[in-house]
């Protein structure tokens, strides 16, 4: 298991997203429309301000008091209304199908496929986050798991930073990529 995650300008946010699988699961909700480090920072935002990040305390918080957090200055999110819904809806599978334990959804897979099954079924997260997610256990944690290889993307993914600096260099692949699909489209 890696200390830390280079995905933030913040040492402990990124050690957060390593040792608290619900803050990873939380910080992939949140990835869209923003920066990769306000996503992933937010996490540790949110366990300051809520004081935990325990997915059945953030389930059966109240909407508006969530909403309330997330709206904080500074915003947890570009869209913070909609962003505190899709965490309490994530932490709401969370609690009811993992018993608020977020890493089983990795270690209780029986295979790769299943992994990919489970993390689809979670709120918030889609077939590009999945992607993602898969090389991250892969790359960074070391899950072993069946048919990984066959589940696991080629491309280069947030799974392949492992530095600040690599953190830069996907972000710098990540713009060109969608200039040249903006060109092209």
């Amino acid at each position: 298991m890696p200390d830390r995650l280079y995905f933030t300008d913040s040492d402990e946010a990124n050690e957060l997203l390593a040792r608290e699988p619900v803050a990873l699961l939380i910080g992939f909700v949140l990835d869209q429309q923003v920066t990769v480090q306000k996503a992933f920072s937010s996490p540790l935002e949110l366990q300051r301000r809520l004081g935990t990040l325990d997915p059945g305390r953030i389930a059966s918080t109240d909407p508006a008091e969530l909403d309330r957090i997330f709206r904080e200055k500074p915003a947890l999110h570009r869209f913070p209304g909609t962003m505190a819904e899709r965490t309490q809806a994530l932490c709401e599978a969370l609690a009811r199908d993992y018993d608020g334990d977020a890493a089983r959804v990795w270690r209780d897979a029986v295979d790769a496929k299943d992994l990919e099954r489970r993390l689809l079924a979670l709120p918030g997260i889609g077939p590009m986050k999945v992607r993602s997610l898969l090389a991250i256990l892969d790359k960074r944690f070391g899950i072993e798991l069946a048919g990984l290889d066959e589940v696991a993307p080629k491309h280069h993914t947030l799974g392949d930073v492992d530095s600040p600096e690599a953190l830069a260099s996907y972000q710098a692949a990540k713009r060109a990529y969608k200039a040249k699909m903006r060109e092209a489209g």
